[in-house]
């Protein structure tokens, strides 16, 4: 009789309904789903004769068993043998409410309902999110209330350009807001009319950004090389910190701009005439976008010689093509081979913006073609006075705006 259906065979397909959600997203706007048909599988001709004990008793615990919920269609069956019988030929459920009763969900419904009720009440631009995501907003069933009126909140003022900590909310904090950016994201798109949203600017990163809040300012960090050109007067190579807005305004009387990735060695980099040294932050460059004096400047990146180290010389470099590389070279590689250290993860995709040289020893590092393993060489450990002597030679062999040759289009995969 196991492929007979059961009640709990009817039961799981309802329970079915429920975990996608379109039981309670009927209650959103009362979909047409009922009557429900629910498939049954039962005896077919010739079991009749050979099981009918086992038929009968079927048909007789699933007509008992009805009551739970679901409602039977009965079909009489003649056979030669055993005569005349009435046998469950359909199942059914009538209603919304006898869906739920048969699987135990009342109470989760009537919870869900009086969302629903608020919301329309409230903000009904909110229920298409309640009947896309019935089961996501019941765990959000306590705190709803507050998710409404940060969204209310926002319809008032779009685009406030203020910290999250402005945000005056009885009972809600910049924490709380924080803390529930995703779904408080889905519920903006839907209530916001579209020129309160910055299209452009979406995942959890630019939450901020993208509904108009301001965000925490971007830092940039640089030292003044030479004294000659000091900008607050000190002539003693000033560390400065300032926004990246700020910096933006900036234009310092300089020629020069050195990018390096270590804190140590963007405090330890010696005087240098008519040059600054800035504290780079990896991946991301953010913070120097909008600086266009930076066009008109000479850009030197000391980054790490490994291929991550190449990843972010050639990102910068969608920035600003100008950016020429120093001590990222095989000659400084190999003079520091008892240095060398293992990288775990290496970049292997292409990276169009290096140089011919540049490129051939980012491939040696991505194919393993100088050792057995994946290197790197950290900047920090290259001798000082081999970064003394190469200073002399800085910004030589580049012109002050002309992009580094490129090495054009090459394979994705070399061994």
């Amino acid at each position: 009789m196991s492929h007979w259906t059961t009640a709990a065979d009817l039961r799981a397909q309802v329970q079915k309904l429920w975990d996608k959600g379109r039981l309670l997203a009927c209650m959103v706007d009362a979909q047409e789903l009922f009557p429900l048909r629910l498939s049954l599988k039962g005896p077919q001709s010739a079991e009749w004769s050979d099981r009918f004990d086992e038929a009968r008793a079927w048909g007789r615990l699933l007509q008992q068993e009805a009551k739970s919920g679901y409602r039977l269609v009965l079909r009489e069956v003649r056979h030669r043998v055993i005569g005349a019988n009435e046998m469950p030929f359909e199942a059914w459920v009538d209603s919304l409410d006898d869906a739920l009763r048969f699987i135990g969900k009342m109470a989760q419904a009537r919870r869900f309902g009086a969302m629903v009720a608020a919301t329309h009440a409230r903000l009904p631009a909110l229920l298409p999110w309640l009947q896309a995501n019935p089961l996501r907003a019941l765990a959000f069933e306590e705190e709803w209330p507050k998710l409404i009126e940060v969204v209310a909140w926002l319809q008032s003022h779009p685009r406030p350009g203020i910290y999250l900590r402005q945000v005056d909310l009885p009972g809600i904090h910049s924490k709380y807001i924080e803390d529930r950016a995703a779904v408080l994201s889905e519920l903006f798109d839907l209530a916001l009319p579209a020129q309160a949203i910055d299209a452009t600017s979406a995942g959890g990163a630019n939450f901020l950004r993208r509904y108009g809040f301001r965000a925490k300012p971007v830092r940039v960090r640089f030292r003044i090389l030479d004294d000659g050109r000091s900008l607050l007067g000190t002539g003693q190579q000033e560390d400065v910190t300032v926004d990246h807005e700020c910096f933006a305004r900036l234009d310092p009387p300089i020629s020069r701009v050195v990018i390096t990735e270590n804190e140590v060695n963007f405090l330890a980099f010696p005087p240098m005439a008519d040059a600054m040294v800035v504290f780079g932050a990896g991946y991301g460059f953010d913070m120097l976008a909008s600086a266009h004096w930076l066009r008109d400047k000479v850009i030197s990146y000391w980054g790490d010689i490994d291929t991550h180290g190449f990843a972010i010389l050639d990102q910068l470099r969608a920035r600003f093509a100008h950016v020429e590389s120093f001590l990222m070279d095989e000659a400084t590689l190999m003079a520091h081979e008892p240095q060398w250290t293992d990288e775990s993860q290496p970049v292997l995709r292409d990276l169009p913006r290096l140089t011919v040289a540049e490129r051939r020893l980012f491939d040696d590092l991505r194919w393993k073609r100088l050792a057995d393993r994946s290197i790197r060489l950290e900047q920090e450990r290259i001798g000082f006075e081999w970064v003394e002597q190469r200073l002399g030679n800085l910004g030589s062999t580049q012109s002050l705006t002309g992009p580094p040759a490129r090495t054009g289009q090459y394979p994705a995969n070399e061994g």
